[in-house]
């Protein structure tokens, strides 16, 4: 009887041995993680995760941060603020007007909409006819530009809402898709301020 019960230890221990092997061998491995938690590149607000703004805090690759503000209207005039901001570490340079492409719901190009640099005659509105200037941002500096449009309604039959506005800020810059949403009315005209310093 004494034997049997030195043995009830021993056998209670080889019995929990295949138990614990079995856990150990059903835990899923790093890449069985990374498989399972895994998802498609998000968007931001319908936009390709590719030509979203950064979340605040991140610098693209590229090195330049383009963002728009909220806008101001008053009496069917709009015009929205783009803010660019070298936040790489290198100089930027910097020359002329930021190139726009107008896009639908689905992304595709909106056409027969008129892109005007200065203000085009649409409102007098300072620093929208202050002609272009090269300029040098330093990691760290900003630029500003700005759109603006009326959104009356008397000068034709068709309504042109634009909810997306893929802006690159000079050539063979990297595109970024803004969700400004231009109520442009039966206008037909954008017009787009030059790159400048804040004031």
């Amino acid at each position: 009887m004494r034997g049997a019960a030195l043995l009830l230890p021993a056998l209670a221990a080889l019995l929990l041995l295949p138990a614990c092997g079995s856990e150990h061998a059903d835990a899923p491995g790093a890449a069985e993680v990374a498989a399972r938690t895994s998802v498609a590149a998000p968007s931001v607000d319908g936009v390709p995760a590719t030509e979203a703004p950064p979340a605040s805090g991140e610098c693209p690759p590229s090195g330049i941060r383009v963002t728009a503000d909220d806008g101001d209207a008053a009496m069917g005039l709009r015009v929205v603020g783009l803010h660019l901001e070298n936040c790489g570490t290198h100089d930027y340079p910097l020359d002329g007007h930021p190139l726009l492409e107008l896009l639908a719901e689905d992304r595709s190009l909106i056409e027969g909409v008129e892109i005007v640099p200065g203000s085009g005659g649409i409102a007098t509105v300072a620093g929208f006819d202050d002609p272009a200037r090269p300029l040098l941002l330093k990691p760290g500096e900003s630029a500003i530009s700005g759109l603006m449009w009326r959104n009356t309604t008397e000068l034709g039959p068709t309504v042109v809402n634009v909810p997306y506005v893929r802006v690159r800020a000079q050539q063979d810059a990297d595109p970024v898709t803004l969700a400004i949403h231009l109520d442009l009315g039966t206008t037909g005209r954008l017009a787009v301020r030059a790159w400048g310093a804040p004031t």
